[in-house]
């Protein structure tokens, strides 16, 4: 009963799942069309420029230039939004892992107190079934006894040549209740999910990519991407960003 419960609810949860990938998906292929286009465009436009670059005035090359440059601002707009996207969608999916292995966890532990419960029941019950019959026993040796002291075949100084010795009832061994796999020996064990080492690691907390997360515009910076929490903002900042350590090395020059 508890195992199709928790498998109706976790099928329940996971009913939008596919919708939702499938609509994360979609998007990312739309910004990798739209990026390749604007790749496309940006070549033709660089192309262009070089060959007309004699021909044009200082106020011409300066409006090609920044078209040209708006197009790779737009680029990496687009380059930072499927980021986005690939991170909300591989926390979707991690989600409800973590929740199937939480709930695995709580119906195992449950599984063990009901085994160590019947395991309970059951010793309860051998030992009051050996008491009774040792009882039983007990009250008919008696009654021979004392049926023997009536009709005087033994005397008091008598001692009878063999007894009968008392059978020993052995308490019944209960079966264990089947147990899901050795895997999860602990709730605590299911819970800490191990981070894949081939994952790459970013920011200057070398931790690996979640929530959102921000690039620094300087092509030589060997982090690139850092969480926002970590450099200390909340929301994407307008024009070119640095990161903590290409500022200071900046500084320095």
């Amino acid at each position: 009963m508890a195992t199709a419960l928790y498998l109706e609810q976790y099928l329940d949860s996971i009913e939008n799942l596919p919708f939702e990938l499938q609509r994360n998906f979609t998007l990312m292929r739309d910004l990798d069309q739209r990026t390749q286009d604007l790749s496309k465009q940006i070549d033709d436009d660089a192309k262009e420029y070089l060959e007309k670059v004699k021909a044009l005035s200082p106020e011409q090359r300066v409006d090609r230039l920044n078209k040209i440059n708006s197009a790779f601002s737009k680029s990496r707009e687009f380059g930072d939004d499927k980021v986005q996207l690939a991170m909300q969608t591989y926390e979707m999916v991690d989600k409800h892992i973590r929740r199937l292995d939480a709930d695995l966890a709580r119906f195992e532990q449950e599984l063990k107190d009901r085994n160590i419960d019947q395991a309970a029941a059951a010793a309860a019950a051998a030992s009051a079934e050996f008491d009774a019959r040792t009882d039983k026993k007990k009250g008919r040796k008696s009654e021979k006894s004392g049926k023997k002291n009536k009709k005087g075949r033994l005397s008091d100084d008598e001692t009878p040549k063999s007894k009968k010795k008392m059978k020993t009832i052995s308490t019944p061994s209960v079966t264990p209740i089947l147990t899901l796999p050795s895997v999860m020996n602990t709730p605590s064990d299911v819970l800490d999910m191990p981070v894949d080492p081939n994952e790459p690691t970013y920011c200057l907390c070398h931790q690996v990519s979640y929530g959102e997360m921000i690039g620094c515009d300087n092509p030589d910076c060997p982090i690139e991407w850092f969480h926002f929490a970590c450099v200390g903002l909340t929301t994407k900042p307008k024009g070119k960003w640095f990161c903590p350590r290409c500022t200071q090395d900046k500084k320095k020059k």
